[in-house]
């Protein structure tokens, strides 16, 4: 019997209109039921963390366009935000139509690239559950940002002198090519890294997939396509370091997405994860700050954010498992080397205009290898009992460096491979009209701030 509740006194209601919300209400209960059975198995809290996750992973994409729009001279600003806001659209649609089939569909062709019909426009994923509990959708998603900000990255390392309808071209084979079967390699469960050695090759958010594959390319891309005009004689002060910083800050926020939501969890790795990017980005800062300090005597705002860059990309293949001073000494190993690293640059002279190479291949280097040293005892132990009772940190190591090799040598050669088709189908490096008009103005018809004769 149905009864209307008011003012704490309760009325019965008429039999029509009983009779009525009694149907209702038993309609309701019957989707409820069908609801929870459909879900059964889903664990909400993990569920909700990894869609936060997945909207924070995103948020770096807009906080790379800052970082890296403040970064260059004012009448290129708009083209170089474009190319992290292009990638959002291009590399969500490759990922849909076939991406995530050809990372985490079962070997095909010698295990070159996963393949899935079944994941072809994301179609079998409706009903599709994680073994964590964790809607197959939402890890789709989660994994479809690092396809979008990994080709953004490397924009970095050639801004100012790109074709946009080049580069759009560009990042699209770059990703079916090279993004997709590195993700295959090291995070399908039939990934050759990822079997390699005990327990595979350690890259638990992204260092060799996303950092290293993005900055060797980068650098690739750079000496492929020559320096920028005037560089390095003519001055080229950023057009907004405020931005930059801006930028830098939304990136260390996102990051906590990158990494703790590598865990495809809400649980202990998760909470491990998350402390370890904390503690490596602020060691990277402060490493920095101090070393700047010591060899310029001052210390700089862009400094500290590639600090901060430093430390978080140096983290991000050892996030699950290092505990928090191995990501302290990570973060600061990372800030020295990278440092050393933008100083070669200037020697050699090639123009990695945003040190996409200097700081993400250089760091995801550090931290894909010298993670080694600093592995929780937990991990080495379930390592050892896989291998037959032992494994070493030196073995370990080996399987490290594998790793990274590989991932240099293929990411480097297939980049040069699509560097010359794309230059030879439409040309890649801008006219110099258009580079000393600026980019802006060339191939978008705009101005990043509203000045007629932008510098």
């Amino acid at each position: 019997m149905y009864f209307l509740v008011k003012d704490f006194k309760i009325y019965e209601m008429p039999t029509k209109r009983k009779t009525l919300w009694l149907t209702l209400m038993a309609v309701s209960v019957l989707s409820f039921d069908l609801t929870a059975a459909n879900q059964e198995g889903l664990d909400s809290g993990s569920t909700a963390w990894m869609l936060t996750s997945t909207a924070l992973v995103l948020l770096m994409v807009p906080g790379l366009a800052m970082f890296y729009g403040g970064l260059v001279r004012t009448k290129n600003v708009l083209g170089t935000m474009m190319h992290s806001f292009a990638a959002m659209g291009i590399m969500t649609i490759l990922w849909v139509l076939f991406g995530y089939a050809m990372c985490f569909g079962p070997n095909v062709l010698g295990g070159w690239f996963g393949w899935s019909s079944d994941f072809v426009f994301l179609k079998s994923l409706d009903e599709s559950m994680m073994d964590g509990g964790v809607p197959e959708y939402v890890f789709s998603m989660f994994q479809g940002k690092f396809a979008i900000i990994t080709p953004a990255l490397i924009a970095g390392a050639f801004a100012e002198r790109v074709i946009f309808k080049s580069y759009c071209l560009f990042i699209a084979l770059w990703g079916i090519l090279v993004y997709n079967p590195l993700c295959h390699w090291v995070w399908a469960e039939d990934g050759f890294l990822f079997n390699l050695g005990a327990n595979g090759a350690i890259d638990f958010a992204g260092g060799t997939v996303v950092h290293i594959s993005a900055g060797v390319s980068g650098l690739v891309a750079a000496i492929y396509l020559g320096a920028r005009r005037g560089y390095p004689k003519t001055n080229m002060p950023p057009s907004n370091l405020v931005m930059t910083m801006i930028g830098g800050g939304l990136l260390w926020v996102g990051w906590f997405g990158f990494n703790a939501g590598s865990s495809v969890e809400s649980g202990l790795s998760t909470a491990q994860a998350l402390v370890a990017t904390q503690v490596a980005a602020a060691a990277g800062a402060i490493a920095w700050m101090i070393i700047e300090g010591w060899h310029q005597g001052k210390a700089t705002a862009l400094g500290i954010v590639s600090g901060i860059l430093a430390g978080l990309v140096a983290v991000t293949p050892a996030a699950g498992v290092v505990q928090p001073f191995g990501a302290m000494v990570l973060g600061a190993l990372a800030s020295i080397i990278c440092y050393g690293a933008l100083l070669l640059k200037n020697k050699m002279g090639y123009d990695d205009s945003l040190d996409a190479f200097g700081i993400h291949g250089v760091g995801g280097i550090v931290g894909a290898v010298f993670l080694t040293f600093f592995i929780r005892p937990s991990w080495m132990a379930e390592a050892a009992a896989l291998a037959g009772g032992s494994w070493s940190v030196w073995q370990q190591l080996g399987v490290q460096c594998a790793a990274v090799v590989i991932a240099i040598v293929y990411a480097g050669v297939c980049t040069w491979i699509l560097l010359i088709i794309v230059d030879k189908l439409i040309g890649f490096r801008s006219s110099r009209s258009s580079e000393l008009q600026g980019l802006d103005t060339a191939y978008h018809g705009e101005h990043g701030y509203g000045m007629l004769n932008p510098n």
